[in-house]
């Protein structure tokens, strides 16, 4: 399915209104169903669906690691029903996230420590990869109306989604490193938007040391971050980021 859309509009300016055409964000509704049962509605841009099922529900704690997905099947565009091998304990009843609700889960996982044997990122590689976001995030460009996600290594950008959630684009980034048995512990989680608790709760959960994001954090994911034993930056831009917490993991000498 398309995830933009162009449609006419109005432009009042400088006292003159005038009839344009421009493009427009999709937004659907993603049922994922799991072992049979109908577990959440998502509203989200409607590509990367099976990518965005397994983020999530890895974002959830339903899932532990790749080897739990029996089947996935994409029954529609708008429908993903997975399978897995051992039964699963699931919430009572269906519900529905809107692109502002965030999720991660409430358990807290275990703090990351910092290993040695992994290289530490240069501080002038992690504004490249920002900078690299930004200039790809095309539909943004387009439309203004999308948050964009990226794993990156030391070396370049591997892979990046876009959605109108940054929830969700956090979640596709993820599903498709464990489809794609991608390792994230020496990765870094590249964000567009806000980091917030709950997606540095995700990157903790799937063991990602690093976020940097060209926009803020709130004090409760630094805070967690501090906790968790995450690095996190922010306002990432040009030539300067901000620095909130675990810098051991840059190599500033």
């Amino acid at each position: 399915m398309d995830i933009i859309k162009e449609r006419n509009l109005q432009v009042f300016k400088e006292g003159n209104l005038s009839d344009v055409s421009d493009y427009m964000v999709v937004e659907e509704n993603l049922r994922i169903i799991l072992n049979g049962h109908e577990l959440v509605t998502l509203a989200c841009s409607p590509e990367a669906t099976e990518q965005l099922a397994v983020g999530y529900l890895f974002s959830e704690g339903l899932l532990n690691s790749r080897e739990d997905i029996k089947s996935l099947q994409a029954d529609d565009p708008l429908a993903v029903s997975i399978e897995t091998f051992s039964q699963v304990t699931l919430p009572a009843g269906a519900r529905k996230i809107n692109t502002c609700m965030g999720k991660g889960g409430t358990e807290l996982p275990d703090p990351l420590t910092i290993d040695t044997e992994l290289p530490r990122f240069d501080p002038w590689h992690l504004l490249k990869l920002i900078h690299e976001l930004d200039s790809t995030s095309f539909t943004f460009q387009r439309t203004g109306g999308v948050h964009s996600a990226a794993l990156g290594n030391s070396e370049a950008m591997l892979v990046r989604y876009e959605d109108i959630g940054r929830h969700n684009a956090v979640d596709k980034t993820l599903g498709h490193a464990i489809l794609e048995g991608i390792s994230l512990q020496d990765k870094v989680l590249l964000l567009s938007g806000r980091i917030a608790s709950e997606i540095l709760i995700k990157a903790a959960r799937n063991r990602i040391p690093v976020i940097v994001s060209r926009s803020a954090p709130t004090l409760l994911a630094v805070e967690l971050a501090e906790k968790l034993g995450l690095t996190v930056v922010g306002f990432a831009r040009g030539q300067r980021f901000n620095l909130y917490a675990h810098g051991e993991r840059i190599k500033f000498d």
